[in-house]
């Protein structure tokens, strides 16, 4: 089980250092976390149900499971659905419940790949998800209806996270340069083509 950590910046990997800490930064989604939209208002009443973060690789799932626990300041524990079992499923809600009991303090519990999960797996989190121990969040590739069992999924929002469009991918492109503090030294045809080819992707650079 891996759990958040604070790490010094200057060790920080460029992504990880330019990664969104609230949701006013978080490029692109604005259907559901625009002004106004649903995950936007669970967010800051603070009334989370659990989800799915349904979309293609690299537009964000993981960016906004950690700014939902850094904005109502839950506990962000995260486990990868490849390398994890029962074993780690049941520390991570014993570390929940701890939580909870002695600084009644939520978590947040982020499962990478959600869809590796076998039904043991998953229904290993049901009583936890029901009770509110742990607010599930979870990633996934695979249309959800196919990749998760009914009790689970009935617990559950999904919520649909598109590709990155040329707006966001811009506004990364420009969080980039004010980092390293000068605008990348390319024409405006050669930043036009870096643009387009992560648009193709619609990953987060």
């Amino acid at each position: 089980m891996n759990q958040m950590f604070e790490p010094n910046q200057s060790q920080l990997p460029l992504a990880e250092y330019l990664r969104p800490k609230s949701v006013s930064e978080i490029a692109g989604q604005k259907h559901i976390l625009g002004e106004g939209k649903s995950l936007r208002v669970a967010i800051e009443s603070g009334n989370l149900p659990s989800m799915i973060l349904w979309g293609p690789p690299g537009v964000g799932k993981t960016t906004i499971a950690r700014v939902i626990a850094n904005t109502i300041d839950a506990e962000f524990i995260s486990v990868s659905a490849v390398l994890s079992g029962v074993k780690d499923i049941r520390e991570a809600i014993e570390q929940a419940q701890f939580n909870l009991q002695q600084f009644n303090k939520k978590t947040i519990l982020f499962v990478d790949e959600v869809h590796r999960f076998n039904k043991a797996q998953q229904d290993g989190l049901l009583p936890r998800v029901e009770d509110g121990t742990v607010t599930l969040v979870g990633a996934t590739t695979e249309n959800p209806s196919f990749a998760l069992n009914g009790a689970l999924l009935s617990r559950v929002q999904v919520l649909v996270l598109d590709r990155l469009d040329r707006t966001a991918l811009e506004t990364i492109l420009s969080r980039l340069e004010t980092h390293i503090g000068f605008d990348l030294p390319v024409d405006e045809d050669a930043r036009a083509a870096l643009i387009g080819l992560a648009d193709g992707d619609g990953r987060y650079l």
